[in-house]
């Protein structure tokens, strides 16, 4: 089994437009409603792709009483912790080429009350579990060592594995406190390693940087330039063409999912992340890939990773 933590998950709308025209009135082609937040994405993804998972999240309001039933309904075990405020909510604008515009609320502030209540159910929720993601980021109020604090509490609580995803100061805290896999896209590791990222050679040397710091193996999502997986024996580049990518929200979380459900590390580890990620930009929305979607026939993994290949900045 694998537990998520989400500490200021959202509902999130996702509205599919002709065109992005600021300042105009622009009809959607299409709309979606979904449970957000990236630990919320993880847990998702794995239902769908038929794997148990529990998501612990604080839970306030009308919101997130739709949030919770909205999980439920997909299959997700879920962990609420109440909350005074109510779970926020968020938008997303999806252009035909994939590009997404979006804006995220901040989200409730959580007192120290529920913030110690919500790392006591992630620990109990976690003991004896494979895998742990604290991933997103952190509601107002929240200290911003909190998942460097709950990596150290889980490793006592007897959680095989812990990844964090999130970028900012709390990403860069949790990195000393020794996570097992931290999951950044390309902005978030430029500005962990506090350098630029615009080739596949910089993006090893980033991940080496974070490496250093304490996490012990990176998972750099690129876009549409694929992943970098960088541990002690190996990196590695793996990428999958998408034919036609619909919207690129919960890709990532879809990534780290993939990878987790992997038996194994290294190449095989990365491939299965590869196509779950890929597989998910082919849906519409935050929409997460089921088993059938999946094409790991298309998946190409390597071993030499050419340095002076040019990485998007589009993730």
């Amino acid at each position: 089994m694998i537990v998520t933590l989400t500490p200021n998950p959202s509902l999130d709308c996702t509205l599919e437009v002709p065109d992005l025209r600021p300042g105009s009135v622009i009809r959607a082609t299409r709309s979606r409603l979904d449970p957000g937040g990236k630990g919320v994405n993880v847990s998702r993804a794995l239902a769908a792709g038929g794997h148990r998972t529990v998501a612990v999240l604080p839970c306030g309001g009308p919101e997130g009483e739709q949030l919770a039933e909205l999980l439920a309904a997909e299959g997700v075990e879920v962990v609420t912790v109440p909350i005074a405020d109510s779970v926020r909510v968020n938008f997303s604008v999806v252009e035909p080429d994939g590009t997404v515009t979006k804006l995220n609320a901040a989200g409730p502030r959580l007192s120290a009350t529920e913030i110690d209540a919500l790392a006591a159910a992630v620990c109990a929720t976690a003991q004896g579990v494979r895998w742990v993601a604290l991933a997103g980021n952190l509601p107002p109020g929240a200290p911003v060592d909190l998942y460097a604090y709950l990596v150290a509490r889980l490793r006592g609580s007897g959680a095989s594995r812990i990844a964090v995803d999130s970028s900012g100061a709390p990403f860069a805290a949790a990195l000393s406190a020794g996570p097992d896999l931290v999951k950044p896209n390309r902005a978030e590791l430029a500005e962990a390693a506090g350098m630029p990222v615009t080739t596949l050679g910089e993006a090893l040397t980033a991940a080496n940087v974070l490496r250093a710091r304490g996490a012990r193996t990176v998972l750099a999502s690129l876009g549409p330039d694929g992943a970098l997986l960088v541990g002690e024996s190996a990196a590695l580049h793996g990428e999958q063409p998408v034919a036609a990518p619909r919207s690129s929200v919960g890709a990532g979380d879809a990534l780290l999912a993939g990878y987790m459900t992997a038996l194994t590390e290294g190449p095989a580890a990365l491939a299965e992340a590869l196509a779950w990620g890929a597989a998910a930009v082919s849906q519409p929305g935050s929409r997460m890939p089921g088993q059938w979607d999946l094409d790991r026939s298309a998946v190409v993994v390597r071993h030499r990773i050419d340095p002076e290949r040019l990485v998007s900045e589009r993730n």
